[in-house]
């Protein structure tokens, strides 16, 4: 299957994963969704990720494990809220002055940088702005 935007698709695919209570949920792999998975797993948003083998030796399997706090009956998802910022048909650019905070710091905004990808926080820190691909809170 072919897409236009697999970094919506990873999004989707999580906030559909969290809603259903799932424990984890696969997709095509990419390096720039391992990346924004290993940003989501420092930041404590996902348990861990990994890659896997699929049905064939050229195709790759990303498995996210979701996390939840409390109980099996007052289980909440720690992901609240995923958007995605930055689309094919519109790219959204900042400057290291003008990245977006998202709940005034306690979410976190992902960004493609030159780089590499890092949260918004890391790149103020080290000065470069590029595309906000989403917010995660």
């Amino acid at each position: 299957m072919s897409y236009s935007d697999p970094i919506a698709d990873l999004l989707t695919r999580i906030r559909n994963g969290v809603m259903a209570g799932k424990p984890q949920v696969a997709m095509p792999n990419s390096k720039l969704k391992v990346s924004v998975a290993g940003i989501l797993k420092e930041e404590g948003y996902i348990e861990d990720f990994e890659v896997v083998d699929g049905e064939t030796p050229t195709h790759k399997v990303l498995r996210v494990r979701l996390k939840y706090v409390g109980e099996r009956r007052t289980r909440r998802a720690v992901i609240t809220g995923l958007e995605r910022i930055s689309r094919p048909g519109r790219r959204v650019y900042a400057k290291n002055n003008q990245i977006p905070w998202v709940l005034s710091g306690m979410g976190v905004a992902i960004i493609s940088t030159p780089k590499g990808v890092m949260t918004g926080r890391r790149a103020r820190q080290v000065g470069v702005g590029g595309e906000v691909i989403c917010k995660v809170w």
